[in-house]
């Protein structure tokens, strides 16, 4: 099994994988809350959040329309994929397995 990684890919080839979104907010939840997960890997998803959230930007979006929208979009896909590589691969493995049988 993948890291996850190919998501944006994916779902760029086949828009019917964006049905497993809501999955795989419940992975990234349920990863943040474990407390096998270190610090590091938090602190990564929570700059990336706070990224998006707080107004200053990079490329503002007022001043650049599309590039500041575009900005935010990488800033969060690269924290992401960078929060499920620095996550141990078999609490990854043990979430996603959970999840596929639905607890």
């Amino acid at each position: 099994m993948g890291r996850l990684g190919w998501i944006g890919k994916a779902v760029a080839r086949d828009p019917r994988r964006a049905l497993h979104l809501p999955n795989f907010i419940k992975l990234y939840w349920r990863l943040f809350r474990d407390p096998r997960v270190s610090w590091v890997p938090k602190l990564v998803m929570v700059a990336g959040i706070a990224y998006v959230v707080i107004p200053v930007d990079l490329l503002p979006d007022w001043l650049f329309p599309v590039a500041g929208y575009l900005d935010d979009a990488l800033v969060f896909l690269l924290t992401t994929r960078a929060f499920i590589k620095l996550c141990p691969p078999n609490v990854v493995r043990e979430h996603v397995m959970l999840i596929d049988q639905g607890s």
